[in-house]
């Protein structure tokens, strides 16, 4: 796999029953790029280690005076350096590759599993956590898998080394093949409480990244009730206790760099030490004792990679763990074995956990006291149960039974705060869709003939509306023109059962009317679901059902339930209960009164 060759066409299915597996499911991936990276790291580790040698048979040849020894001495280095060129080179690249490539594989398994959940993830796991799978710990777990062929090139170096270490000059030899092991595993006993500290660093830095994206979703909210600085004084401290376990982890990891430069300077201090001696007495000569030690100071730049794989593992090792733990979540349907389904499901939707019935081919308006509640038993009627067992019927056959196209294409959710994509305004709406409703169709039963004017008033190259350029998340609109156009890309999927929550929350009454009247005629005949506390819009509903307390409360139309619900009333008029007790005894009077 080559970086132009991204994505993959099937990222695979992943080994997510721990972090370990999920880094050795990923290796395995990738062994042809794993050998190449050995290929030429072997060859860059090898030429670089071979110059001492050459240096040595060189500084042998002037003391010997031989000129021949010296010529040949320089070819040597120069085939050394021309290995050195090209294993650094090409090993450079196929590690890159390699990090590009498994990061990329992490990157389409996590998005294609978003949209397996789609908003069901964030509430199996938290939205700072996922921020943090899909960016930082992407890198780290790509970081290991590009270093373990390095490390592995590294490794085989050393011990081929040694081992002709001992068979050049026995006496050194030994010394280096006893030495160096002890120089590379010396740091083995501070790995554990390194990772720890790692561990630590990074479960607060996702702590302190979930409160920013909190913060910053509800910073309208925020700043509407004066709470900016209290938010922020939590993200400063949660920022210090991140910084504070980033110095702790960094001086551990120093240490350990500390020691990997202090013990091969006390290996090369005892190689000079004793070959001196030897050389002295004779038993070795000045171009052996040149050869050992600079293949002792040679040898600290593949242990270097002894510590970066320390690093890289204890590192990714986290992040491979949170990877796979997103990885492994699943549908129950995903979890069960999927249902084969010639058709889509229809009839009335019904909901067991609150009693929600939403009759086949009505418009039913669904009041809720409680917004946060509103939305999850919006994203339940979607086939997204919070637990199992509650899932909701579509004509008698659980949602989450249904295999995740059949699902979607018979329920569609539209949350309070949708998203529109940049693009141009066909391209939006450019949805799959049953093709009954028009774009026009749709368009007009949301009001968007003031959004497409704006649009072509403030494009200069569009000669058609539907040409203009949106920009990423609808910035350029305001929220009643986005919740309008979102409104309309949802009503020209045409689905059997369509799910609006709040749909008209940022638009003035005289739109939400006409809004209103569109949505009833645009939708005569499908199941429609629409949560609103708007007395515009539960007018034209044929059924309103009040949930309070996880629990259907009332059923009705508007008018009977805003006189003889006050539980309604009060959620759909604003009523305080001052205004609820002043209402109740002018009922009883207007009783007392009809009696008398």
């Amino acid at each position: 796999m080559q970086i132009q060759d991204l994505p993959y066409a099937d990222p695979g299915t992943p080994d997510a029953r721990s972090g370990a597996r999920f880094l050795w499911w990923l290796g395995r991936n990738q062994l042809g790029g794993q050998f190449k990276s050995l290929a030429w790291g072997l060859l860059h580790f090898m030429s670089v280690s071979a110059l001492p040698f050459c240096v040595g048979l060189s500084v042998q040849a002037v003391v010997d005076r031989s000129g021949t020894r010296l010529a040949l001495a320089g070819g040597l280095l120069a085939l050394c350096g021309i290995g050195v060129a090209l294993g650094d080179t090409f090993l450079h690249r196929s590690a890159v590759t390699n990090w590009i490539t498994a990061a990329a594989r992490v990157q389409q398994l996590l998005a294609r599993k978003a949209s397996q959940l789609g908003s069901a993830l964030t509430r199996r796991v938290a939205a700072g956590e996922v921020v943090a799978v899909s960016t930082g710990d992407v890198e780290k777990i790509g970081w290991f898998v590009e270093a373990v062929s390095r490390f592995t090139a590294a490794a085989l170096t050393a011990v081929l080394v040694c081992v002709a270490l001992v068979v050049y000059q026995p006496a050194l030899g030994v010394l280096v093949a006893v030495g160096l092991p002890v120089v590379a595993l010396a740091v083995l006993p501070l790995l554990p409480r390194a990772t720890r500290r790692a561990d630590v660093q990074r479960e607060k830095a996702g702590r302190a990244t979930e409160l920013a994206s909190d913060t910053v979703a509800g910073l309208r909210v925020l700043r509407g009730i004066g709470g900016e600085e209290l938010f922020l004084d939590r993200y400063r401290r949660a920022s210090q206790e991140v910084r504070r376990a980033a110095v702790r982890s960094a001086r551990m990891w120093s240490l350990i760099a500390a020691i990997q430069v202090l013990l091969p300077g006390l290996l090369m201090i005892a190689v000079v030490w004793y070959g001196v001696h030897l050389a002295r007495q004779g038993r070795i000569t000045i171009g052996e004792l040149v050869t050992v030690y600079s293949s002792v100071m040679v040898l600290s730049y593949p242990l270097q990679h002894f510590h970066e794989i320390a690093m890289a593992y204890s590192f990714s090792r986290p992040s491979a763990k949170r990877a796979a733990r997103v990885l492994s979540l699943e549908r129950a349907t995903d979890a069960d074995g999927v249902r084969e389904a010639d058709h889509l499901p229809a009839g009335d939707l019904y909901d067991p956990a609150t009693g929600l019935l939403a009759p086949a081919g009505r418009l039913t308006a669904v009041v809720c006291g409680d917004p946060d509640a509103a939305g999850l038993l919006a994203e339940r009627l979607g086939g997204h149960p919070a637990e199992e067992g509650t899932s909701v019927l579509l004509g008698g056959v659980p949602l989450d039974e249904l295999p995740l196209d059949t699902a979607r294409a018979a329920v569609l959710v539209q949350d309070k705060d949708p998203v529109l994509l940049s693009g141009s305004l066909r391209e939006l709406l450019d949805v799959p869709a049953s093709g009954d409703v028009t774009a026009a169709d749709a368009l007009a039963a949301a009001q968007c003939g003031d959004v497409l004017e704006a649009l072509a008033q403030g494009s200069l190259d569009a000669a058609d509306p539907m040409d203009t350029r949106i920009t990423e998340r609808g910035r350029s609109l305001s929220g009643g023109q986005r919740q309008r156009l979102a409104l309309a890309r949802s009503l020209i999927t045409d689905p059997e059962v369509l799910v609006l929550d709040e749909p008209t929350s940022a638009v003035d009454s005289h739109t939400e009317a006409r809004i209103a009247e569109g949505l009833r005629g645009l939708r005569e005949g499908r199941t429609t679901v629409v949560f609103t506390s708007s007395p515009l819009l539960l007018d034209h509903a044929d059924r309103v059902v009040l949930v309070h307390e996880g629990e259907v409360a009332a059923v009705g139309v508007h008018r009977d339930l805003v006189h003889a619900e006050p539980r309604y009333r009060a959620v759909v008029t604003r009523e305080t209960e001052e205004e609820a007790a002043l209402t109740g005894v002018l009922k009883e009077l207007e009783e007392i009164e009809e009696t008398a």
